[in-house]
């Protein structure tokens, strides 16, 4: 990325070196996620240009800095995007997308769209053999912020779920809230391929085409769900989580938008006691636990990786665009050999 609002270019660059406490790996799959999108638009600024974008990222670990033993080259590895101290107060706490120091792959640092990254040795994660790269790749961010979502909204086996947005965190928190003892799910899109994944996947369809989602669910469910989770990034999409939730309820918010949105205090949050919750990023601790569900089969990326693509500049930019206008593929991944 060159400038905001301009296309991705190809550009030749060093190879980059690992220094202590570092690992440079191999990179052989990288996710297209949404927030490429927001990072080319300028809806979420990147920290400098030029800057090599990509978060999604699994490869072999090619080099070893001075001084790593946790790790050796050969390694499968999916990478932890979010880059923290580990030692300051927010660390400690739990909360290392917080850190004092915090930064992301793909966002502040150079990420993934490349042949070569270079990241601390924790970020490295162990990647099972029966666990391709591409879906590697994906837990990183797409499933990894479902789960993270799910554990901001507080859920519980034996509740119910509604999903707004069918892309990659979509079909992965299908699965995830069904993994995890869900009552219910009702999934919310425009698409009708979406809509029969999900439906395949055990969830109740819900088409926004065809109704007004949140009237359609509350008529399912009768009160409402308890946790709704927005992934798409709209005021509309907001708001219909917020208003498919019954007593108690908690909407987790996940799509980026800098649009506003409008509540009534009392009908909607006051008088049901009803939450908005944020969330952002995830914790390295859920990726360990994602890569066993992936691994023993709870989660079942294939219908989240619907398309591969080669490291062609003019093939990610077309991607970006398709994001952009809400017309992509689940997931496109940058395969590389």
């Amino acid at each position: 990325m060159v400038a905001v609002g301009r296309p991705l270019e190809a550009q030749e660059i060093d190879d980059p070196e690992p220094r202590a406490g570092e690992v440079r790996v191999r990179v052989r799959a990288a996710g297209i996620c949404h927030s490429d999108a927001h990072y080319r638009s300028g809806l979420s600024p990147t920290s400098h240009l030029p800057l090599t974008l990509g978060h999604e990222i699994a490869g072999v670990v090619d080099r070893l800095g001075p001084g790593v033993t946790s790790h050796r080259e050969g390694d499968r590895v999916c990478l932890h995007y979010v880059l923290s101290c580990g030692a300051c107060a927010e660390c400690a706490n739990g909360r290392e997308m917080f850190c004092e120091r915090y930064a992301m792959l793909g966002h502040h640092t150079d990420g993934g769209f490349a042949e070569f990254v270079v990241v601390p040795a924790r970020n490295a994660i162990s990647l099972p053999e029966e666990i391709s790269f591409e879906h590697g790749a994906v837990l990183m961010c797409s499933s990894a912020t479902a789960l993270h979502a799910l554990r901001r909204a507080r859920f519980r086996a034996g509740e119910s779920v509604a999903v707004f947005g069918l892309g990659g965190l979509g079909i992965s928190a299908i699965q995830l809230a069904q993994a995890l003892g869900a009552r219910a799910v009702y999934a919310v899109d425009l698409r009708e391929d979406r809509l029969a994944t999900a439906k395949r996947l055990g969830a109740i369809p819900v088409n926004a085409t065809a109704c007004v989602p949140a009237e359609r669910i509350r008529a399912l469910v009768g009160r409402g769900v308890d946790v709704a989770l927005e992934l798409v990034g709209l005021p509309e999409t907001m708001r219909q989580a917020l208003l498919s939730l019954g007593p108690h309820g908690r909407a987790a918010l996940v799509g980026l938008s800098n649009r506003k949105l409008e509540i009534n205090p009392y009908r909607e949050l006051l008088g049901p006691e009803a939450e908005l919750i944020g969330v952002n990023d995830h914790l390295r601790e859920e990726l360990l636990e994602l890569i066993e569900l992936a691994r023993n089969g709870a989660l079942d990326l294939t219908p989240v990786v619907t398309r591969s693509v080669r490291l062609h500049a003019s093939t990610i930019n077309d991607v970006l665009d398709e994001l952009d206008a809400f017309r992509a593929e689940v997931r496109t991944v940058i395969v590389m050999e």
